[in-house]
């Protein structure tokens, strides 16, 4: 798994060094803080690793990554992503397993990175992330802009995704904790989401009856995907899951439900990096890593900065988790006169 990773002028992050990371990571903080940027950032890296020497791609790690991070971030140019005004080259260090991943380059970079250094092993495990947006019902649309067009729009945490719920399922036993979780995803649903012919026909299956994607709630859809990417088993236990607002589309006791799933399958060895602004998100792993003694390392963006910190010791000093206690404490103020 994902052990530390630092990166320097990269886009609106100047500075951060995140070590220690577990197997639930979560990145708190406000819109346009570099939540999302930052998971990207360490996706491209993992599917850099995971397409080198992957079946018979004879491309360099360094050709791989250039067309991660150009159809990922979709600029004109990679040199783009060096932060703005930085008089450094951007520079990216992760470490996986005990081995180092890294690259830098300049601003005036467009289309070659002189200097990356893969030490990972090669992996047969898949990396996947999922965006804050459900894709269920556009896989077509994806598909179709980026495999037949090739034109900006869906970047490739979403052609990724799409392809691979596009994976068609494995016959043979599965995972027992991965059986369990889909049992549970099932209860949370009501029922399943699934593509019955596999042609993209999806369709919400509660009981007996059957119902258009189109009519399906948002948050059904998106927990879905999880549940399709267990079934198909495009993840294993040595998988890397990026969930971008973790909350989205999910009412708190669905949210407080979708975690301890989560959870169970971190205990089964997928590592998960998740990005929110929510505090009941939050409050909701700081309870899980009190019961389980279990540490869950967050990231904490503010306007000083990241700080980093670990939930099985205290909640995060954050100015939106201020925020919430502040409203909650106003309104029992009120109640009481």
């Amino acid at each position: 798994m994902i052990e530390s990773v630092k990166l320097q002028n990269f886009g609106p992050l100047s500075d951060v060094a995140w070590s220690g990371l577990g197997k639930i990571n979560l990145v708190i903080g406000g819109n346009g803080s570099g939540k999302t940027f930052l998971l990207k950032s360490l996706y491209s890296a993992m599917r850099t690793v995971e397409e080198y020497r992957r079946g018979n791609v004879e491309e360099t790690s360094s050709e791989i990554l250039v067309k991660k991070l150009r159809w990922t971030f979709q600029g004109d140019k990679i040199g783009d992503l060096v932060a703005k005004g930085a008089d450094k080259n951007l520079r990216f260090d992760m470490h996986v397993d005990g081995s180092h991943f890294m690259y830098t380059y300049g601003k005036d970079t467009v289309k070659q990175i002189g200097l990356v250094e893969n030490n990972v092993p090669p992996r047969d495990s898949n990396s996947i992330f999922l965006p804050a947006k459900e894709v269920l019902s556009l896989l077509d649309i994806i598909l179709k802009s980026r495999e037949d067009d090739k034109v900006f729009g869906f970047d490739d945490t979403y052609l990724d995704l799409a392809r691979a719920l596009r994976q068609a399922g494995r016959g043979g036993r599965n995972y027992q904790v991965f059986a369990d979780s889909r049992r549970q995803l099932e209860e949370l649903l009501g029922g399943k989401i699934e593509d019955r012919d596999g042609s993209g026909n999806w369709q919400f299956k509660a009981g007996k009856y059957r119902f258009p994607l189109g009519v399906t709630a948002e948050g059904i859809k998106k927990i879905a995907i999880l549940d399709t990417l267990l079934s198909n088993r495009f993840l294993d236990p040595q998988s890397v899951v990026f969930i971008d607002e973790a909350e989205a589309a999910l009412h708190p006791v669905a949210i407080s439900r979708f975690l301890d799933i989560i959870a169970a399958l971190a205990d089964c060895g997928i590592q998960f990096f998740l990005s929110s602004h929510s505090y009941f998100v939050v409050k909701k792993l700081f309870l899980i890593a009190q019961e389980k003694q279990m540490s869950i390392p967050v990231l904490s963006g503010n306007v000083n900065g990241w700080h980093a910190s670990d939930l099985i010791d205290e909640m995060p000093d954050n100015p939106i988790l201020s925020e919430s206690v502040r409203l909650y404490e106003q309104e029992v103020e009120l109640s009481l006169g």
